[in-house]
């Protein structure tokens, strides 16, 4: 369902007297160490870890797809699935990302198309449904669902990200643990582990791993973290008796390499893209949140392609455009949100004709400020924290930190005839 949300007409005084201020580039630094090799890192791994090679032979092996975006995920798929090949298994993939992609069949297929994994570029059968099997239940009677297909193989491989939850925390948050309790569960598994809450996350989830690992035992795990440039700086084989373990291990390394503000302090943030490729709200919120930063407005422009657009997270916006909302599909959106069952993360922000006229109400709207030396950051999406644009009076809180580059001159904000910015 797409709505199309009408030119606004309200009217907000003193918008004429107010001056954007000229934007520059800057390099902020992280730690950019990062595995070059990942295929041979990869299988020399599964070669070290996997000591029981003769086992796989003529066995059918589930591979997991998630709904993130992750760097070279079609690589890594596409390795783990000729590894398997070479020990004369029959690998499949499908799709573990619990409601994601409208919650079917055909849009979880096609999200992982766009990560480039299809059946012709691993080589490999995808088998996508929403149809799941009961394999046990929790002590508090939670029915635990696992992927028919997943049920039915010899065997089963997690394939994941780990990275801190951006609505929990705890020992085990997005990752391998998470992939086991809600993402193989499907639509189904999903909704019924959701119903709780997050703040039951933190506990319930390796409930849910250690009943998956009684219950299912020939499973290995691939542990993925990225760097703060989106690189993989560690790349884990990880057999069933250390999932645990190694996941709440991996998620310590990931939160030390996050990227982040260097200046947490600011007016306006500019988000040009948000989407369910860059996080489970559209925008990581251990990144922005007014949790971790000090800011008064957050006027996010758009929508990634590969969200297929979902705007899942456009509850926490506090303004964007016409064009982004008429471009969400709230179906789509809402089947996501209502899962969770945070739905205020589905409300409809204010919204402006233009971007130009959403970053000056976004500025007008903040208390206590020089509407004309606005602290403005803007940046692409959260998966990008290397090089953002900053105004004036931000870089001049900034421009003496240790790990921050000037790679820019101040130039204008450049406006096409309708109020879009120009790239």
């Amino acid at each position: 369902m797409f709505i199309n949300f009408p030119k606004s007409d309200f009217v907000l005084k003193g918008l004429e007297d107010i001056v954007i201020p000229p934007m520059v580039k800057i390099r902020q630094k992280f730690d950019s160490s990062c595995i070059e090799d990942i295929r041979g890192h990869l299988i020399s791994n599964m070669n070290e870890t996997i000591t029981d090679k003769e086992w796989y032979r003529d066995k059918r092996i589930c591979i997991t797809g998630g709904s993130r975006g992750i760097s070279n995920i079609d690589l890594i798929t596409k390795t783990v699935v000729d590894q398997l090949k070479e020990w004369g298994a029959k690998p499949f993939i499908i799709p573990a990302m619990g409601s994601h992609a409208g919650g079917t069949a055909e849009g979880q297929k096609e999200m992982l198309a766009t990560f480039n994994i299809t059946e012709e570029s691993m080589g490999a059968e995808i088998l996508s449904s929403m149809n799941v099997v009961q394999y046990s239940s929790l002590e508090d009677g939670t029915p635990l669902y696992i992927d028919k297909y997943a049920y039915n193989s010899d065997g089963i491989v997690i394939i994941n990200k780990v990275k801190p939850h951006t609505n929990f925390h705890g020992k085990h948050e997005s990752g391998l643990a998470k992939m086991m309790a809600i993402g193989l569960g499907k639509h189904v598994g999903s909704a019924m582990f959701h119903m709780k809450g997050f703040p039951t996350f933190a506990e319930r989830i390796p409930q849910v791993c250690e009943e998956f690992l009684k219950c299912f035992k020939n499973v290995f795990a691939v542990g993925i973290v990225e760097n703060a440039y989106d690189k993989i700086c560690k790349l884990e084989v990880v057999p069933r008796e250390n999932i645990l373990e190694k996941d709440a291990e991996l998620l310590q390394i990931a939160k030390k390499n996050m990227a982040h503000f260097k200046y947490p302090h600011m007016d306006v943030i500019v988000i040009d893209e948000m989407g369910k490729n860059v996080s489970g709200t559209g925008f990581d919120p251990n990144i922005i949140s007014h949790e971790v930063l000090d800011y008064q407005q957050l006027f996010v422009r758009g929508l990634t392609e590969d969200t297929r657009h979902n705007a899942c997270g456009i509850g926490f916006v506090d303004i964007s455009t016409q064009r982004m909302l008429n471009d969400i599909d709230w179906d789509s959106t809402w089947t996501n949100i209502a899962n969770s069952t945070v739905l205020y993360s589905g409300r409809i922000p204010m919204y402006a004709n233009s971007d130009k006229e959403a970053l000056l109400i976004a500025i007008r709207s903040c208390n206590n400020i020089d509407f004309n030396k606005a602290k403005i950051v803007r940046i692409k999406n959260t998966l990008h924290m290397d090089e953002i644009e900053v105004s004036l009076a931000y870089w001049e809180e900034i421009k003496d930190y240790e790990g921050i580059e000037r790679i820019g001159e101040f130039r204008e904000i450049q406006f096409d005839a309708e109020g879009y910015i120009i790239e």
